[in-house]
């Protein structure tokens, strides 16, 4: 079962001001969500997220790859990652996802997270190598999280909960005006693979 189409979906801004964020819900069923789950899990090569911190390397739990159309070079947490060539399930899942947000992307950060102990602290993702304003399209596999939003200057908090098969997209002013994270929980003891397909600016990569 593909995911569905967008005329499905009622989409509502989840953001009050300074940003668009629309979440599409649930795009397919428990099986097929699933069979996605478990073929990324198995046939992505996972490394262990590393940053630095002060000068100094940490090497987290939280796994993850980087795909794209090319090699891009993308400076993540100050490490600068090589992009790997897509393979077919993540192509079928780029093209799926263009269709229903209506825009396009070049690019995919996927993130594995096996279990509620670990997370994402406040963020945007307004590295220089990405479109300015440009979608980014987050689909969720695995463990339900919650997902939050606050705005830089006021503070506000919006959060969602991030269901098994779902997509969230991101777009227009959002990375400018607010940060977001998946705050770690002792609730959820399995594990959810997040896919965030991107732009990434070409000629930033000159």
């Amino acid at each position: 079962m593909d995911l569905h189409s967008s005329n499905e979906h009622a989409l509502i801004n989840l953001l009050p001001f300074d940003g668009v964020v629309n979440y599409y819900g649930k795009l397919m069923d428990e099986q097929t969500a699933n069979s996605y789950f478990s073929k990324i899990l198995s046939e992505v090569p996972w490394e262990r997220d590393r940053f630095i911190f002060y000068g100094k390397e940490i090497i987290t739990n939280r796994k993850l790859a980087w795909f794209g159309d090319q090699p891009f070079a993308y400076a993540y947490s100050h490490i600068v990652r090589k992009a790997l060539i897509w393979n077919p399930i993540l192509l079928k899942l780029k093209s799926q996802v263009e269709e229903i947000s209506g825009e396009t992307y070049n690019s995919c950060l996927l993130n594995l997270y096996h279990s509620g102990d670990e997370g994402m602290g406040w963020h945007a993702d307004d590295e220089k190598e990405l479109k300015p304003n440009g979608a980014i399209a987050s689909i969720s596999f695995g463990a339900e999280r919650k997902f939050a939003f606050k705005h830089k200057k006021t503070g506000e908090v919006v959060t969602i909960w991030l269901e098994q098969g779902s997509l969230l997209v991101m777009k227009g002013a959002t990375q400018t005006h607010w940060l977001h994270r998946l705050p770690v929980t002792k609730k959820v003891k399995t594990a959810r693979i997040n896919l965030t397909f991107r732009t990434i600016s070409v000629g930033a990569q000159s």
